[in-house]
């Protein structure tokens, strides 16, 4: 097929999704938002001919892919529209607006009050999407919030958010898209068959070579100063108070202050399925090492590996570096590193498009492969996101439950990290122990 035929997000199994943003082209305490008149489905159904309409919290890089995924739905035939963009840049959310003549806001609380907004998409710096999140929900919004779901040493942020979605009755999807390809749907259905017996090993990660992630973030104007164009004290949130600093505003993925490096940009991607296929959720203990071992302007890990038990007796561990690119994805678009699932009598893994199953030593079990049905496809997931929102179905691809189990096993791992410790979970208290 050819690109042209192409669909935004179609992933050919080699298609990342950073891949794809490059073909396609915030208040720091919880503020509800007060006499919101919302349009949206908010406890009820929408009809199929009743329009959908999207805001954009944050217009940078990420945003661009879920803006043309939205824009492509609504060409084909969907009825949804694009019709408020927010962003403390003042020059990216004009940007945008004009573009696809929306809306323009500087402050996410004033998107939230358009009645015309039914669906918010999150896709600001880490530490902003937790309280832009509770704040939508609370406004009955529906939520298409971008992984990590929050900042690794914002755990009691993500418990918090994980009740007020609950409470809610809203829509949640999180953006780990990969979680649209069906490997890992028919893969949790041969574990719960039996297959591998009792599972007890994971294994799964993301490797690569280059920060371009951090580093290469495109500074947007050198010149650029706090004032009614840049939005300084809402971009800092619950961070500690800086100076003003060009770089930290426009590369924030280089600074601990905002972001994680692959423990929570990468490791949601490889994660989340791992979990999904196994069906665990909280872990009992977290142990991470890691550092700067290539990339030395930067204050966050480029080589960061985690273990994590959990009370079923599984180990996943969850390996990784930006200095060295082997084994690669192996093919599984956004997903990372190809998961290894080990059980008592064998194990599962993918091959090109095939799942794998190859029986453990003793095993009476015999090799066996299987068709994998579909690949990744981030418009595709958009859509499954919109039709949960209109039919008001919860059980979107990626939920904030399991978001919350995800992220709760990663930030464990940052934490203990910063100070050489392993890191507990109490689950009677829902406590991080160090």
């Amino acid at each position: 097929m050819s690109d042209k035929n192409k669909t935004p997000g179609r992933v050919n199994h080699s298609l990342t999704r950073r891949q794809f943003i490059n073909r396609a082209g915030a208040a720091a305490a919880t503020i509800t938002v007060a006499g919101t008149s919302a349009k949206s489905a908010v406890g009820k159904s929408l009809s199929p001919n009743e329009r959908i309409g999207v805001g954009f919290i944050g217009c940078g890089g990420r945003s661009q892919a879920h803006l043309k995924a939205v824009n492509y739905l609504r060409g084909r035939g969907e009825n949804v529209d694009i019709v408020a963009a927010c962003d403390v840049y003042r020059p990216r959310m004009q940007k945008v607006a004009e573009g696809y003549k929306a809306k323009g806001y500087a402050d996410h609380r004033e998107l939230l009050a358009d009645p015309n907004v039914d669906v918010v998409c999150i896709a600001t710096p880490d530490h902003l999407h937790g309280y832009q999140a509770i704040d939508a929900v609370r406004a009955g919004k529906d939520v298409y919030c971008e992984k990590p779901v929050t900042h690794w040493r914002q755990f009691d942020l993500t418990k918090r958010l994980a009740a007020e979605v609950r409470k809610s009755g809203q829509v949640f999807q999180l953006g780990t898209q990969g979680m649209y390809d069906s490997a890992w749907w028919q893969m949790r259905k041969l574990i719960q068959d039996g297959l591998i017996g009792r599972p007890v090993h994971a294994e799964c990660g993301y490797f690569r070579v280059g920060d371009w992630g951090e580093r290469g973030m495109p500074i947007d104007d050198v010149g650029a100063k706090p004032g009614s164009d840049l939005n300084w004290d809402a971009f800092l949130g619950d961070a500690p108070k800086r100076p003003f600093d060009v770089s930290r505003f426009f590369r924030w993925r280089m600074y601990e202050d905002y972001a994680g490096g692959p423990s929570t940009d990468l490791f949601p991607h490889s994660l989340t399925p791992v979990l999904f296929m196994l069906g665990v959720t909280m872990p009992d203990t977290v142990v991470a090492t890691g550092g700067m071992l290539r990339y030395q302007e930067r204050e966050i890990p480029d080589t960061y590996n985690t273990l994590i038990n959990y009370p079923e007796k599984i180990t996943v561990a969850v390996l990784g570096t930006q200095a060295n690119d082997y084994p690669g994805t192996g093919g599984r678009g956004s997903g990372g590193r190809i998961p290894v699932i080990r059980g008592w009598e064998g194990t599962l893994t993918i091959e090109k498009n095939e799942i794998v199953f190859i029986p453990a030593q003793g095993s009476k079990k015999k090799s066996q492969r299987f068709a994998i049905e579909h690949g990744e496809d981030f418009v595709e997931y958009w859509q499954k996101f919109l039709n949960c929102c209109r039919s008001r179905r919860r059980d979107t691809l990626s939920t904030m439950d399991r978001g919350y189990h995800v992220q709760t096993a990663l930030q464990m791992g940052m934490l203990g990290l910063q100070e050489s410790k392993v890191a507990r979970f109490d689950a009677g208290q829902e406590k991080i122990l160090l």
